[in-house]
């Protein structure tokens, strides 16, 4: 495999906005025959979109968390399956930046160059919590490990070259074992049937005495014995795709009452798109919109000062700034492709039009985590000072 290599932000927003618009022709199709995307995979792996957060001295473009927020908001205006593919990519690429050794970066730096792809085998099913992580890393006596277990939501691993798995190692310490998604003792099972986000095939992976070289296996567990800023760039793009889903709902909204809708008769108008009560709805709608990009934003420009200066401190307004956008923007993605039906007519609700996918999917991708925590979070930092936890989902 091989894949252009991005120069810099400018770059990396110039591809991202053409891809989106490629990407937006195709959606609604991909989602109503449930086709998954490997094709715009591929296209997303040879664009260089994938490797744009690998520093510089091992030859990326390292782009700014404002760049690679906005990466993810234009795929997410586009396609809200898609543009969560790849978002535990980015997040385990992270770990390798904090956790890896020099030859670890090494050579997973080049592979992202060259095109690779990371899963995601994170979350599990049936424990108390969503952090009691039961699957298990075992040591061998030549040092390498044994990985067991079962994961769920595992999105972007039927699709992944690497699958990093999070495991507990026998001290019980959180560790990720990336793993080639062609090892022995390891199936993808794409048996995710969600109501939203159709196409990201979410779905199990088995991890039946799974063989890893050691030199495969990073201690995420050192990530949040210090500052760290794991949660909220994970945080972010979440933040980022839902901000993209409000907004691509709200454009596609205002191309039907344009195009399709017809006036209601008391209005005495002879388009919709001029009836004063319409107006003021989508106005209020482009209100929510735009409270959601600012607040991306300002959260992307708090986790790029944290990271030039990383402190408890820093990290904590990063963290906070990440869940006032996270709400924010969830908020606007369930109200703005709920609303569309609402400025559109009876018309919108035809199954045929598949109006209902920028809904499904913003009513599932916000519930990767309750928002009611986050504010919990703000709260007590405005009452008391306190900062947030360092647990990855701030």
């Amino acid at each position: 495999m091989s894949a252009h290599v991005i120069a810099d932000d400018a770059e990396a927003l110039a591809v991202a906005a053409s891809l989106a618009e490629e990407f937006r022709a195709g959606a609604s199709a991909r989602d109503s025959e449930r086709r998954l995307p490997r094709a715009e995979l591929d296209r997303l792996s040879a664009s260089g979109l994938l490797a744009v957060t690998v520093p510089a001295d091992h030859g990326g473009a390292d782009v700014s968390a404002l760049t690679l927020a906005e990466i993810f908001r234009l795929l997410g205006t586009a396609d809200g399956s898609l543009a969560q593919i790849p978002q535990s990519h980015f997040a385990y690429v992270n770990v390798i930046s904090r956790q890896g050794t020099q030859d670890q970066r090494k050579f997973f730096f080049a592979e992202l160059l060259a095109g690779r792809r990371f899963g995601n085998a994170q979350s599990e099913a049936g424990g108390k919590h969503v952090q009691d992580i039961r699957t298990r890393l075992e040591s061998r006596p030549d040092g390498s490990y044994v990985l067991t277990g079962v994961k769920h939501y595992s999105t972007g691993a039927l699709f992944a070259d690497w699958i990093p798995v999070l495991a507990r190692a026998e001290d019980d310490r959180l560790h990720v074992a990336y793993v080639p998604s062609d090892a022995p003792g390891l199936s993808v099972i794409d048996d995710w049937d969600g109501l939203g986000q159709r196409t990201t095939a979410s779905g199990t992976v088995r991890l039946d005495g799974v063989p890893v070289p050691g030199d495969r296996v990073l201690p995420h567990h050192l990530t949040f014995e210090g500052p760290q800023l794991h949660g909220a760039v994970a945080q972010l793009l979440h933040a980022a795709i839902d901000a993209g889903i409000a907004a691509g709902a709200l454009a596609e909204a205002a191309e039907f009452v344009r195009t399709k809708s017809r006036p209601w008769f008391e209005s005495g108008v002879e388009a919709a798109a001029e009836d004063p009560l319409l107006i003021q709805r989508f106005g209020e709608l482009d209100l929510e919109v735009r409270a959601s990009q600012a607040l991306l934003r300002e959260a992307a420009r708090a986790v790029d000062t944290a990271r030039a200066d990383l402190t408890d401190d820093t990290a904590a307004e990063a963290s906070l700034a990440v869940a006032a956008a996270k709400v924010r923007a969830a908020r606007a993605a369930v109200e703005v492709s709920s609303a569309l039906f609402e400025v559109s007519g009876t018309r919108s609700a035809l199954h045929s039009l598949n109006l209902h996918r920028h809904w499904r999917d913003a009513r599932t991708h916000t519930l990767h985590d309750p928002t009611r925590w986050k504010i919990q979070h703000l709260g007590r930092f405005v009452l008391s000072g306190t900062r947030p936890a360092r647990h990855g989902l701030l």
